[in-house]
């Protein structure tokens, strides 16, 4: 095989492990294993608080010690594991101890996975640019195939969904051991430990304007984390009326958030014509709108014909929600920080989105959930709206508060490479 070949193969199993459990497993603790919300929040925040520190800790070991792709392989081998425990565990704590441990070792090999890819292609004497892009793109439509694959086959309550997330991840670190050899990853071993970990970046928050731009992404992060967490556990939710329990929605949620997935796509192409056309604040301003819009269609939508197409609405305007501020917001870093601490720049973003953002949002979200739980039974149209006018408020706040008078001039250079 050609190294692009073997890179999409890699992508394609590294995001179907992730796409088996992350947007049902809400679901199978919610139904199957009788958790709270706030216990499935906690479960979910495991993957904000690995995020935290773990993808640089690894990075220094794939820097110094351990190849590149042999480290892969290995973590990938103890998701596996963690896994193959967590279906067999029907107590909160424990599950939230072991998706913690799974969280530590597979979110690094999102960033290996990237580093392994890049270093490869130049190895190969290919122009990153043009073609790391058609590589990821296979993650993104084997998250896609893993959800349908789980949804038709009716796993969604089943802890069949760890097991074959489990046996994905032995066959990707299996796999490992045919990536082309990365000896050490782009770092350059001569920086400090405080630059391995990206904490000098945090001289930008002496900054006001990037401060701000910091927190709104945090916060954005948490309204990122309640979609994932209570988005699948609402759909099934609508088997409890008899009129509905036959319905599509019921049987196949996660096919209907996949299409979430495929609005992506269409809205990372079109990223460059709104950059252009309304400038950096506006597009990240209608990210949080579409939040809002997503939520209140969740709200308002049901099974019924009206109620199914509020649904199908609230699936498009996700991928608006989710690219318009992570793609925008990181070109907005790499524009804006000193070309000495890009790399920290753009790791101190992460963990405010990825990290902080995701566990607030596990959190804050499964309380929120519970209080609107009677007698086990979840008033979801509160929960959304409560949740849609978090994002409108961020919305107003983010209009008010944050300054940025040269967004044409900033994307001139997003107009010429387009």
């Amino acid at each position: 095989m050609t190294v692009k070949s073997r890179l999409k193969i890699m992508m394609f199993l590294q995001f179907f492990i992730w796409g088996c459990w992350l947007v049902t497993l809400g679901s199978y603790m919610i139904n199957h294993l009788h958790f709270t919300g706030m216990q499935v929040g906690l479960v979910y925040s495991s993957t904000g608080l690995a995020s935290l520190l773990m993808p640089s800790l690894v990075g220094i070991i794939a820097d110094r010690w351990i190849k590149a792709n042999r480290l892969y392989g290995i973590c990938h081998f103890l998701g596996a594991i963690a896994l193959f425990t967590a279906a067999r565990i029907s107590d909160p704590d424990l599950m939230f101890w072991v998706m913690l441990f799974n969280a530590m070792v597979y979110m690094p090999t999102i960033a290996l996975s990237n580093t392994i890819s890049y270093s490869s292609l130049e190895k190969e004497g290919l122009d990153v640019t043009k073609n790391f892009p058609s590589v990821r793109v296979f993650g993104t439509i084997s998250f896609i195939l893993a959800m349908w694959t789980i949804s038709l086959g009716k796993l969604e309550l089943s802890n069949i969904q760890l097991y074959i997330a489990a046996g994905a991840s032995i066959l990707l670190a299996l796999y490992s051991l045919m990536l082309p050899d990365c000896p050490t990853s782009n770092v350059k071993k001569d920086k400090s430990l405080v630059s391995l970990l990206g904490l000098d970046a945090f001289v930008l928050f002496k900054q006001k304007r990037m401060a701000i731009f910091f927190v709104f992404a945090m916060l954005l992060g948490a309204a990122l984390q309640i979609n994932i967490t209570f988005g699948d556990p609402f759909l099934h939710d609508f088997a409890l009326n008899p009129n509905y329990k036959d319905s599509l929605v019921v049987k196949y949620p996660a096919i209907l958030l996949s299409m979430g997935q495929i609005s992506e796509v269409f809205f990372i192409l079109a990223i460059p014509f709104f950059l252009r056309k309304l400038g950096i604040k506006k597009v990240m301003l209608l990210s949080m709108v579409a939040w809002t819009l997503r939520f209140v269609f969740f709200a308002y939508g049901n099974p019924s014909s009206g109620g199914f197409f509020l649904l199908l609405l609230s699936m498009i305007v996700y991928g608006a929600a989710f690219d318009f501020f992570n793609i925008s917001g990181s070109m907005f870093v790499e524009k804006e920080v000193d070309h000495r601490i890009r790399a920290s720049a753009q790791g101190l973003f992460m963990t405010m989105v990825n990290g902080i953002g995701t566990y607030l949002g596990a959190v804050i979200s499964g309380k929120i959930v519970d209080y609107f739980t009677v007698d086990g039974v979840k008033d979801w149209q509160n929960i959304w709206l409560v949740f849609a006018a978090y994002t409108i408020i961020l919305a107003v706040i983010f209009v008010v508060s944050f300054r940025y008078k040269n967004d044409r001039d900033a994307m001139k250079n997003v107009k010429a490479a387009a």
